[in-house]
């Protein structure tokens, strides 16, 4: 995962969509997840179309934002990207607490990502946002034939927990704009409302 790309000391909290336009959101979003399994490629393909195979490991919180233009609905996503180390994990609360969505990041291929997974779920349950949107990304699908954690438990975990579930690969882009889409067509549209739920995009 890259270094710091942006990196911010203060850390905002106010990340409710933006006062009464229903029609551009300001959204802020966190990824979380064991180090490695790629959340700060995932970020860099989707704001820059970029993809670094010797980025180096996030150091605290990384910071980018970027646009997604859906039909009816302009979305500003303002990502901070968490480092995966075990020393960084007392930190993680600063940067999902008041989070409207979350990216919940593990390698297909490694099965201890997808228990810190489970874990980072929890830990948004228990004091995450009410009504955080959650995507739980199976990232490196590029590497199926090294595949540890398998797409049905995956999606079954998902579903139990109220997320939706998509595979992406940050290496090829595969699925990286759709799993953002799938975030902005979930979010609330305005007061009182609350996310739509559509079915999520391919598994990559």
């Amino acid at each position: 995962m890259p270094q710091s790309l942006s990196h911010n000391e203060g850390v905002s909290t106010d990340n409710t969509p933006d006062s009464g336009d229903a029609k551009n959101l300001r959204i802020k979003l966190v990824l979380l997840g064991d180090s490695g399994v790629g959340k700060s490629c995932i970020v860099l393909r989707f704001v820059r179309g970029q993809f670094d195979a010797s980025s180096k490991v996030t150091v605290g919180a990384s910071f980018l934002s970027q646009t997604v233009t859906l039909q009816d609905t302009t979305v500003k996503f303002e990502i901070w990207d968490t480092a995966g180390q075990e020393r960084y994990a007392s930190l993680a609360p600063l940067y999902y607490r008041g989070a409207s969505a979350a990216t919940v990041v593990y390698d297909i291929t490694n099965v201890e990502s997808f228990q810190k997974a489970k874990f980072w779920v929890k830990e948004l349950q228990k004091h995450g946002s009410p009504g955080i949107v959650m995507a739980l990304v199976g990232n490196k699908a590029d590497l199926r034939v090294d595949r540890a954690v398998n797409v049905e438990e995956a999606q079954a975990y998902a579903d139990q927990n109220g997320m939706f579930f998509i595979e992406t690969s940050a290496k090829t882009a595969d699925n990286i704009n759709e799993l953002f889409e799938s975030i902005a067509r979930r979010l609330p549209r305005g007061p009182g409302t609350t996310p739509k739920r559509v079915a999520p995009h391919g598994r990559g």
